[in-house]
């Protein structure tokens, strides 16, 4: 399920919801809405899964 993706992955990084959202996303309510029960399309999944795989190689690469 891509919200418990999510969790554990904002539980990893320390990242906060918001600043998550508008990195992957540009919408800080998405971790929110998901919570709410909101169901993502397949492009918006794809953009979250996107930015957790690349997270770190962004941050080891400055």
């Amino acid at each position: 399920m891509l919200i418990r993706r999510i969790e554990k992955f904002l539980a990893a990084t320390g990242l906060p919801e918001t600043k998550f959202g508008r990195l992957a996303v540009r919408d800080p309510r998405i971790v929110g809405d998901l919570r709410n029960g909101r169901e993502p399309r397949s492009a918006m999944t794809a953009r979250l899964e996107h930015f957790m795989n690349t997270f770190g190689d962004s941050r080891g690469a400055a």
